[in-house]
């Protein structure tokens, strides 16, 4: 059985699984409760009510953080020709094309953001079963499949988070990290939320947003209170 730290455990004891809280309540206990000696990420869990199995119900989408991430991305841009130098000067930390192919089919993985142009898609799909798993295959729905690299890569780095439903119908996302003012936090689950709301399917019926927790990395979930 994992053992957990004196936050972690004084914070299970303080939770009421009944109860859903206030998203500011909610957002403190959180940070009260950091079970882990780095800088945590604050994640939320949104159950949805659509059926990922439907095409149309498949939520996938960005939104732009408006008080960022609390983490700088290493960034992959697959390009030729003038694109490359766009995506060097914009401060990608990889950028190539059937070179970086070879060496992600050989197992090297050292990134943490992937944009591509569209040109450039026919050689990328090659690399669906290595960076699809890690949700990392770029597309046009979350903005990363385009031609202008510098628009997607400033993007990132600024605050942009990619979400997708799972095949249970929740969705998970970071909305920043433990060092976070409670404020801060508070903005950027409104503009997650608010982002996600707009998504509805219109064949989707009944309760859309079933239920929203959140927690910090190694934390306890937190069941917040939520009306769209």
């Amino acid at each position: 059985m994992a053992r957990h730290g004196k936050n972690y455990n004084a914070l299970v004891e303080k939770i009421d699984r009944h109860k859903s809280y206030d998203l500011n309540e909610a957002l403190s206990m959180a940070k009260e409760g950091t079970a882990t000696k780095f800088d945590s990420t604050v994640d939320v869990a949104v159950n949805l009510g659509v059926d990922p199995r439907k095409a149309d119900q498949n939520i996938r989408g960005s939104v732009v953080l408006p008080k960022g991430t609390g983490k700088k991305f290493r960034i992959l841009v697959f390009a030729k020709g003038e694109k490359e130098k766009e995506a060097t000067d914009a401060g990608a930390e990889f950028v190539g094309n059937d070179d970086l192919v070879k060496k992600i089919q050989e197992g090297w993985t050292d990134f943490d953001r992937v944009v591509a142009t569209p040109d450039m898609m026919g050689t990328v799909g090659k690399l669906g079963k290595v960076l699809g798993p890690r949700g990392l295959m770029p597309n046009p729905k979350t903005g990363t499949v385009t031609f202008d690299v510098k628009q997607a890569i400033e993007q990132i780095q600024a605050g942009k988070v990619d979400f997708r439903v799972d095949k249970s119908g929740i969705i998970h996302a970071s909305v920043g990290k433990a060092s976070f003012s409670v404020e801060d936090l508070a903005a950027n689950f409104k503009e997650f939320m608010s982002t996600l709301v707009k998504m509805k399917p219109s064949t989707a019926k009944g309760l859309y947003v079933k239920s929203v927790s959140l927690s910090t990395t190694m934390g306890p979930g937190i069941k917040v209170a939520y009306s769209a």
